[in-house]
C-alpha cells in the first residue's frame, strides 16, 4: 500500500481547503480524506536539489516513526521552514507536537 500524496489535484485540494498548523520548524496542512496519504513540499528557497532532497529524506524518516500512531485518514502536506540547518530530531519533535495538537494521534501525551 502506497501512502504517498502524488497527484497534483490532491496537493491543490490540500493547499486550497486544508487546515494549516504551524510548528517551530515546519507547517502542516491537512484535510480529512478516505485514505492516509502524506506529501512533502520543499521549495527552491531551501537551496539546490541536493539540499531539498536531504530535507525530504529527513521528513520521510521522521514520519516513518509516527506513521503507525496516526488515527484516521488524512491527506497531509508538510512544508519545512527555510533555515540554516535542517535537523531530523527537530522535525520529529515538531511532527509529534503538531499531530498531538490536532488530536491526530494520542500516543505522545
Amino acid at each position: 500500500m502506497d501512502h504517498r500524496l502524488k497527484r497534483s489535484e490532491d496537493f491543490d485540494r490540500v493547499f486550497k481547503n486544508g487546515k494549516r498548523v504551524y510548528g517551530k520548524s515546519l507547517m502542516m496542512l491537512y484535510i480529512k480524506a478516505n485514505s492516509l496519504k502524506i506529501g512533502y513540499s520543499v521549495s527552491k528557497k531551501h537551496g539546490k536539489a541536493v539540499v531539498r532532497n536531504q530535507i525530504k529524506r529527513k521528513l520521510r524518516a521522521a514520519i516513518r516513526e509516527v506513521f503507525e500512531n496516526i488515527n484516521g485518514n488524512y491527506y497531509i502536506v508538510l512544508l519545512p521552514k527555510v533555515k540554516e540547518n535542517y535537523d531530523f530530531h527537530e522535525y520529529l519533535a515538531d511532527i509529534k507536537y503538531l499531530m498531538n495538537k490536532e488530536k491526530m494521534t494520542d500516543a505522545y501525551k
